[in-house]
């Protein structure tokens, strides 16, 4: 069995040699941390936020990872205090060397530059994915009450609400008649409760194979920052059903057994009925998968980053199986219908 890539998508970085007020800041802190040791920063990678990412090349050979996270877009005190929960977990998280918080400046490790989304195509995805969820049961053994946001209904309801927001409305151009609309309340409904109804413990929210880094040791993490307190099926179904590489039915499956199997022997409060369990990672997923077509939709009309938006069909590809599989989803696969 093999995997089915994304299609490859070209950068859109800004020129690092490009003086901008905040790159020009940025490189002043970083001489002051580094103690005047001379540096050359290239981007590091890519991502759907206001951060950028620059590798910090040191003339000694070290390297480092420099984060600039504008203010008030973005909030570094989130990834500095949730990095130190994954490392306190027996993960491997970016060490923070220093940070200056009101200025969103970090410097980071580095954890390499090979991710799981480059790896799983070529690799041994089986090895790959073995030590993804042996990190991921790590995480979610960690799990503390009160530490880390509730990942409430409220939220559930507002991601929902960008599938007919920017997919829909923005994207397709369409109009939901008052049927439609009621019939997808109904559905987001289900979807919450479904998903509340589950164990709680904490969520990365975005483990994917592009946060995944290979490395050792294995898996590196990454762009944790948005971690909540939540669904137990969330961080599984994101691994397996992921926004740029899709795989078979039968090989999500299996790795989706293996989680559980492993989850239950380590004590983790998943339900002891498969069948269960995979009815609420298959809902689980459509909440996200709906949440995504929205984003990637935002991504391309109000933040100009159009690349994403051609992943939509892989998301499509899995809502509408799902919606097709469970009666009370019904209505869902109906209206994906009458989109297309």
């Amino acid at each position: 069995m093999r995997a089915m890539p994304a299609p490859a998508r070209s950068g859109n970085w800004q020129n690092p040699g490009r003086m901008d007020s905040r790159l020009a800041a940025l490189e002043q802190w970083l001489a002051g941390e580094l103690n005047g040791v001379a540096c050359r920063l290239a981007p590091a990678s890519e991502d759907a936020s206001f951060r950028r990412y620059f590798r910090a090349h040191l003339q000694d050979g070290r390297t480092y990872i420099v984060m600039d996270a504008p203010p008030p877009q973005e909030d570094c005190a989130p990834f500095v205090r949730i990095a130190h929960l994954l490392r306190a977990a027996g993960l491997h998280a970016p060490e923070v060397h220093a940070q200056d918080l009101a200025r969103g400046f970090l410097l980071l490790s580095d954890l390499g530059t090979r991710t799981y989304l480059d790896a799983l195509v070529s690799g041994d995805a089986n090895s790959l994915m073995r030590d993804a969820i042996d990190a991921l049961v790590r995480w979610q053994l960690a799990t503390r009450p009160g530490v880390l946001p509730p990942y409430d209904e409220a939220l559930l309801q507002r991601e929902m609400a960008l599938f007919p927001d920017w997919y829909v409305a923005r994207h397709l151009e369409k109009t939901l008649s008052a049927e439609q609309q009621a019939g997808l309340h109904k559905i987001f409904a289900l979807l919450a409760a479904s998903a509340l109804a589950q164990p709680k413990v904490y969520v990365h929210r975005d483990y994917m194979p592009r946060n995944l880094m290979v490395s050792e040791p294995n898996p590196g993490i990454l762009d944790f920052q948005d971690a909540v307190h939540g669904p137990i099926t969330y961080d599984v179904v994101c691994l397996l059903r992921d926004a740029f590489i899709s795989w078979e039915e039968e090989r999500v499956l299996d790795w989706s057994i293996r989680y559980w199997e492993k989850a239950k022997k380590a004590g983790l409060p998943v339900d002891p009925d498969f069948g269960e369990f995979w009815r609420a990672l298959e809902w689980m997923g459509l909440q996200r998968h709906l949440k995504v077509m929205g984003i990637f939709a935002r991504l391309t009309y109000r933040d100009g980053k159009a690349k994403y938006v051609a992943d939509t069909p892989r998301f499509l590809a899995y809502a509408r199986p799902v919606a097709k599989r469970y009666a009370p989803l019904a209505p869902l696969a109906r209206l994906l219908d009458e989109l297309s």
